[in-house]
């Protein structure tokens, strides 16, 4: 050790809050992936103080209504007329199907109504309604 020379400097890079900040953002693409690649109506939803959570998915079938009053499946758009075909075929070999609404919050509740009667003359028992927390934010915000 000498006491009068200063120690030679190394140019290295430290490469770790790269690598940090890179698994970071893969982490994020990787959660809001398939929120961003999921189809559908925008639907703004009304909003409730306490909304049921509704548990896991399996065997729901989802039906939106959008805006204009416009019927989706599960993400594919559906006349009125071929609305209970679409449900019936959506629903497939499931042995208990729960039906459940997402209702925009612009629409009158007879054009959700009407959706309801619709699912009821298909031959579904019990649709239930989907509601954000009162004061979420809207999707895509």
């Amino acid at each position: 050790m000498r006491l009068g020379e200063p120690a030679p400097m190394k140019a290295v890079i430290n490469i770790t809050p790269l690598v940090d900040v890179v698994l970071v953002l893969l982490i994020i693409f990787m959660v809001m992936a398939p929120q961003m690649m999921r189809k559908g109506p925008d639907v703004n939803l009304p909003g409730t103080a306490k909304p049921r959570e509704q548990g896991d998915e399996r065997g729901r079938i989802l039906v939106s209504v959008d805006e204009a009053g416009g019927l989706w499946i599960d993400d594919q758009a559906v006349t009125h007329e071929h609305f209970g075909e679409g449900l019936r075929a959506a629903v497939g070999d499931e042995p208990d199907p729960r039906v459940v609404i997402r209702g925009d919050a612009r629409l009158r509740f007879g054009e959700v109504r009407q959706a309801m009667v619709a699912i009821e003359d298909a031959g579904f028992q019990g649709v239930g309604l989907i509601a954000k927390r009162a004061g979420a934010r809207a999707q895509g915000d």
